[in-house]
């Protein structure tokens, strides 16, 4: 749409694909901090109060991360659309409207650390 109008903002509206890739590098990290909670649990016979703890931690974690990364996109997503138009329309309210896609890229780092709280409070599963 916009870049028809104004070639010059091709390139200057990728930095809203690069904060939906930061975006899947936290759940990549939520999957690697996961994974090291979990181990194979055959020599387990009955299920304590803790094993279900931290299933459950780990579930909501996850939860957690995943429903706020896809807040951030939709975020990321509305306003990298703004900021390709306003680019086109006025050169110079490139920055000033990156700014409010930066705080809507936040959203996803916020529930990265939540999750990580999370899934930090609760012991291995072993």
């Amino acid at each position: 749409g916009a870049s028809v109008r104004a070639p010059r903002i091709t390139t200057k509206n990728l930095i809203s694909i690069i904060f939906c890739e930061a975006v899947a590098i936290y759940g990549i990290i939520t999957a690697i901090v996961f994974s090291a909670k979990l181990t194979n649990g055959e020599n387990i016979r009955e299920f304590t109060t803790s094993h279900y703890f931290t299933g459950y931690s780990l579930f909501w974690a996850g939860l957690t991360v995943g429903l706020s990364n896809v807040a951030c996109g939709v975020a990321v997503g509305i306003a990298g659309s703004s900021t390709a138009l306003s680019d086109a329309h006025d050169g110079t309210l490139f920055v000033r409207v990156l700014i409010t896609e930066i705080f809507g890229s936040v959203i996803g780092m916020f529930g990265l650390i939540v999750g990580l709280i999370i899934s930090g409070s609760v012991d291995d599963f072993s």
